[in-house]
């Protein structure tokens, strides 16, 4: 546990090194801030399906919840307050989440929410031992597991929907991208990918799915605006599918959802496998933007303001990730 703030920046983002380091930090940096989102909390969670490192670290944290309400329909719930911040400790069981999405026989539907006040699913752990991340291997695609998850979710032969009520920031909003349907809290939904104000580019597809939801113009505008998008403005264009009153999202998502779970699997299938062939970006796509992420976020810009938003309260303060779009722009240059 770190308690110094000079030790937590270090340990967030091993960026002072040397030249000579610089073959680990392509290694290491890659996963320490996915642009797939950013942050942490406060107490660096346990890595999932690794040796422990002490006694007090021996448990793993569950922070994915699977309710099975049919054999057809799931609810997936992240639960990891405060923030719902997904590291490295999350990416395992995430790994599980989506592996038994794509092998269960029944399942048709798949719901994916949040039983943290405010947050559906943020960005990355800084926090955790730079192992925590390298260690891991590549997924399935070849791609680094994180975004390997996110493309097969995306082709996966089951109906994903994310219904967001918080807000969806960095791998938030690219789990929420990923998913089939999207469907926002009008008055609490907030969604960002504010990588760019940081000063690196986002890593989790989002150059590749936003345009082809919303044209290239809007798209740009999210991506290099870098500002929190609410939910009425996320339904105008394109970012969900639609924004409901928030007492009325959860009754409108289950009755989809249900209503999905009892049509034939195997229509579901191909009909969704014929939309991804006019809608899906390549692999290859989402492997550039993973590159573009990894270059970028090396750069002294990203690393020093990491760093102030570290020094302002970003993983620890409610206010800073409440209001990541708010406190990013003041980075930005006079």
């Amino acid at each position: 546990m770190k308690t110094k703030p000079d030790n937590k920046s270090r340990s967030c983002l091993h960026l002072g090194l040397p030249a000579g380091a610089s073959t680990f930090l392509s290694t290491a940096v890659i996963l320490m801030i996915p642009a797939i989102a950013l942050a942490g909390q406060g107490t660096a969670p346990i890595a999932a399906d690794k040796p422990a490192h002490s006694s007090a670290q021996t448990e793993e944290r569950t922070e994915i919840r699977v309710d099975k309400r049919t054999p057809a329909y799931w609810r997936v719930t992240f639960d990891n307050p405060p923030f719902n911040i997904f590291g490295p400790e999350t990416i395992p069981q995430m790994e599980k989440v989506i592996s038994a999405i794509e092998a269960d026989p029944d399942l048709r539907i798949v719901v994916f929410d949040s039983a943290v006040p405010g947050f559906f699913l943020t960005h990355y752990n800084f926090t955790p031992p730079l192992s925590d991340s390298t260690s891991l291997p590549s997924g399935q695609t070849g791609l680094h597991p994180l975004p390997d998850m996110l493309v097969r979710l995306s082709k996966a032969p089951v109906v994903s929907i994310s219904l967001i009520r918080g807000r969806a920031t960095g791998v938030g909003s690219e789990l929420a991208l990923a998913s089939d349907m999207r469907f926002a809290s009008r008055e609490k939904a907030i969604l960002s990918q504010w990588e760019v104000g940081a000063g690196f580019v986002p890593g989790g597809g989002p150059m590749a799915r936003l345009p082809r939801l919303m044209g290239r113009g809007r798209a740009l505008e999210v991506l290099l605006g870098s500002d929190d998008v609410d939910g009425e403005l996320a339904e105008r264009y394109g970012y969900v599918n639609r924004a409901f009153p928030d007492d009325e999202l959860d009754t409108f998502v289950d009755a989809l959802a249900k209503r999905i779970s009892g049509f034939d699997r195997q229509a579901i299938a191909d009909t969704k496998r014929l939309v991804d062939f006019a809608s899906l970006p390549s692999d290859t796509e989402i492997g550039a933007g993973w590159n573009a992420f990894i270059t970028s976020v090396q750069r002294p810009v990203a690393q020093a303001n990491i760093g102030k938003l570290i020094e302002m309260g970003l993983q620890t303060n409610p206010d800073i990730e409440g209001r990541l779009g708010h406190f990013t722009g003041t980075l930005a240059e006079e």
